[in-house]
């Protein structure tokens, strides 16, 4: 997670804690040890053996009473081998995840999937607890989960529940939130970011007689108390972009009407409509940085616009004969890291835009490639079988690369706290020491 990274869900989402980690068998998945620590094994309580990785493919022991007997082959292949920095723990889920469903990065690690979170342990990746929430509603299509998404802070995960807006603290039940829906927002509600202490988001009400267009509201909401801190129109087709809230006070927007698509930048504590830009058709992200917000460029690259002005700083594009598109890029302590969809990462001044360094990683990149800076390395995501880079911040030279043998048809994705990066693909999640730079 980047080193300064502020701290999206359903109305039909539903919270309920899955009791203690006393609850073994009912924990899913399993932990496998690393990093010289020795195997630590599965909650489950037929297991009591160790497991161990063989170089054709994975082999388990189970020790029953009674007696011992080898079990039966496992229903999935197992990773067969690792290259890179040994992991501290390896835990492997009873599905893939769906890191989309989650708005924000935790410093916890946290297995999402369509059932819920699971939370396990830093220390150990042993489960700890499973909020369960409501499935994706299907309306939208298979493979959208828009209306079961979460917004996650450095603490809690927040959902809304029968009138209600529910806040759950990822380490100590005592200091969960449940707050009412204030009456103004009668409407579904699609929560699109957190700042710490308010909750931005968009609800619909359905259109009222006589009336053609749905009522559309942009609003924050106080996470203390639930006071609607204020709302906005948003009824020419604006949609809040996610994350929506920034550590500089600022909120963003997409806004299309008569054809033309615009930026829209707000005042986070009052709502108020700061400055517009001009976009394009292709304007489906924004990153927020000390000085810019940066946005594509419609041809493949990327503009800083300036923050409280909104007018163009500068501007990096692909040129003759280049073939690239600009990922979302990571802001840093006055960096600004930009991932290529070639595999290409580069280092830039984030006042100038010039290039300090540029490197060519062993692997394409996608737009669910996020990457993360911490303590001055960036660290970034691949497919499945291409791993994960860790890359001196400063230098842009390659200190690791970690890969495992799959399978998988995921990106990575990527969270880390002050120990551990926490890297996982499909149905599998490693926590890895962070990289040292010298």
């Amino acid at each position: 997670m980047q080193s300064s990274a502020s701290e999206r869900s359903a109305e039909q989402a539903s919270w309920q804690w899955d009791g203690e980690a006393d609850d073994a068998a009912e924990a899913p998945g399993d932990v496998v040890g690393g990093g010289g620590e020795g195997p630590r094994l599965s909650r489950r309580r037929l297991l009591a053996g160790a497991g161990v990785l063989a170089a054709g493919g994975a082999v388990w022991a189970f020790t029953r009473s009674g007696g011992e007997q080898p079990a039966p082959a496992p229903s999935k292949p197992q990773p067969t081998a690792l290259s890179g920095p040994p992991p501290v723990w390896t835990y492997r889920g009873p599905e893939a995840m769906t890191p989309e469903r989650l708005v924000g990065r935790s410093t916890r690690p946290i297995f999402a999937t369509s059932a819920g979170l699971q939370l396990l342990d830093p220390a150990t990746g042993a489960p700890t607890r499973m909020i369960r929430l409501a499935p994706p509603d299907r309306k939208f299509g298979s493979d959208d989960l828009v209306s079961a998404r979460v917004v996650i802070s450095a603490h809690r995960v927040f959902t809304t529940s029968h009138g209600h807006v529910d806040g759950r603290h990822l380490t100590d039940p005592a200091a969960d939130v449940t707050v009412p829906v204030p009456d103004a927002l009668d409407g579904d509600i699609l929560f699109t970011g957190c700042d710490g202490t308010t909750l931005y988001g968009t609800f619909y009400n359905l259109p009222k007689p006589g009336a053609t267009t749905m009522n559309q509201q942009a609003f924050a909401l106080r996470i203390a108390d639930g006071a609607l801190l204020w709302t906005s129109p948003a009824d020419r087709g604006e949609q809040l972009l996610t994350p929506a809230a920034d550590p500089t006070g600022t909120i963003t927007a997409l806004r299309t009407a008569d054809g033309r698509t615009e930026l829209v930048v707000r005042d986070a504590a009052t709502g108020r409509q700061r400055w517009t830009a001009e976009g394009n058709e292709n304007l489906r992200w924004c990153t927020i940085g000390q000085r810019a917000v940066y946005v594509p460029d419609g041809s493949g690259g990327l503009r800083a616009l300036d923050l409280a002005t909104g007018t163009e700083r500068w501007k990096s594009s692909p040129t003759s004969p280049e073939q690239w598109r600009a990922m979302p890029p990571v802001a840093d302590s006055g960096m600004l890291y930009v991932p290529r969809d070639n595999g290409v990462v580069s280092g830039h001044d984030e006042t100038t835009g010039g290039t300090i360094w540029s490197l060519q990683v062993p692997f394409l990149l996608d737009r669910r490639s996020h990457p993360v800076v911490v303590n001055g390395v960036v660290y970034v995501p691949g497919p499945a079988v291409g791993g994960v880079c860790a890359i001196d911040a400063a230098k842009g030279t390659l200190l690791w690369t970690f890969r495992d043998s799959g399978p998988g048809k995921d990106v990575w994705s990527l969270a880390a706290d002050a120990d551990h990066l926490y890297a996982g693909h499909d149905d599998v999640l490693h926590a890895l020491p962070l990289a040292t730079v010298f």
